[in-house]
C-alpha cells in the first residue's frame, strides 16, 4: 500500500482524544479559575507540546526518496543501531544470521518500510511481554511480528517488529504472498519500539552500533 498522507491513519483516534482532553482541561481550568495567570500560560504551553508530540509521532515522511541500488537492504526504520552481531535465529532459518537492531525513540518516525523488493513468504504474529525495547530478550519475549521477504534471486531477509515498554500496538496487515516493494509501508509500531533485521552471514554490513538510520534511505547492507 502506497503512502500518500502526511499523518498516518493510525494516529487519527489518538490525536482526536488528545485534542478533546486538552479542550476539556482548558474549559474546566478557566471555569473555576478564570483569571489568567502565569500558571495558565504554562498549562497551555505544556498541552501544546503534548499535542505537537502526538501529531509528530504519527507523521509520514512522504517527502523522502527511496534509495535505489541493486542488491542492497535499506533500513526499514528510523532510529539508532543498537545491535550488530551474529546470532542463532530459531524461528525460521534455524541457523546463524547477522542481526541488526534499530531502536526507535518516541521522537522518530514510526512507520516501517520494506527494505528491498520481493515477496512476503512468511508472516507470523507473536503475543508476548512489553520489556524495554533495548533489552536483548525483547526480540523473542516481547510482542512481535516476524516477516520473511524473498527477492527474485531467492535471497531471504527477516524483519521483526518488536513492541517495547511504551509501544503497545504493532500495526501490520501483511500476509504470505503479498508483494514487497522497496520503500513502501510495511507497517508501524506505536510509541517507542524496535525493528530487527536478520541478514545472511555473507552480507556486507554498512552500519555499526550507534549509527543513526533513516527509513528507506540508509543502506544497512549489500547482499551477495
Amino acid at each position: 500500500m502506497k503512502i500518500h498522507k502526511r499523518i498516518h491513519e493510525e494516529g487519527t483516534v489518538a490525536i482526536l482524544i488528545t485534542f478533546a482532553v486538552i479542550v476539556t482541561v482548558i474549559f474546566v481550568v478557566n471555569w473555576f479559575w478564570p483569571r489568567q495567570t502565569v500558571w495558565h500560560g504554562l498549562l497551555y504551553a505544556f498541552q501544546l507540546v503534548v499535542l505537537t508530540l502526538i501529531v509528530r509521532f504519527f507523521r509520514v515522511p512522504i517527502w523522502r526518496k527511496t534509495t535505489m541500488e541493486d542488491d542492497v537492504v535499506l533500513s526499514p526504520a528510523d532510529g539508532k543501531v543498537a545491535a550488530n552481531e551474529v546470532v542463532m535465529e530459531d524461528e525460521y532459518f534455524h541457523e546463524q544470521r547477522r542481526q541488526i537492531s534499530i531502536f526507535m525513540s518516541i521522537y522518530n518516525v514510526h512507520v516501517n518500510f520494506f527494505p528491498f523488493d520481493g515477496e512476503v513468504t512468511y508472516y507470523k504474529y507473536h503475543p508476548g511481554k512489553f520489556l524495554v525495547a533495548f533489552n536483548p530478550k525483547s526480540s523473542s519475549d516481547n510482542e512481535h511480528n516476524t516477516i520473511i521477504l524473498k527477492d527474485k534471486k531467492g535471497r531471504e531477509v527477516l524483519v521483526r517488529q518488536i513492541a517495547g515498554f511504551v509501544a503497545r500496538r504493532i500495526v501490520c496487515d501483511l500476509q504470505a504472498g503479498d508483494e514487497a516493494a522497496v520503500g513502501e509501508e510495511l507497517g508501524m509500531i506505536r510509541f517507542g519500539s524496535r525493528v530487527d533485521v536478520f541478514l545472511p552471514l555473507d552480507a556486507e554490513v554498512n552500519v555499526k552500533i550507534g549509527d543513526r538510520t533513516v527509513g528507506k534511505e540508509t543502506v544497512l547492507a549489500k547482499l551477495k
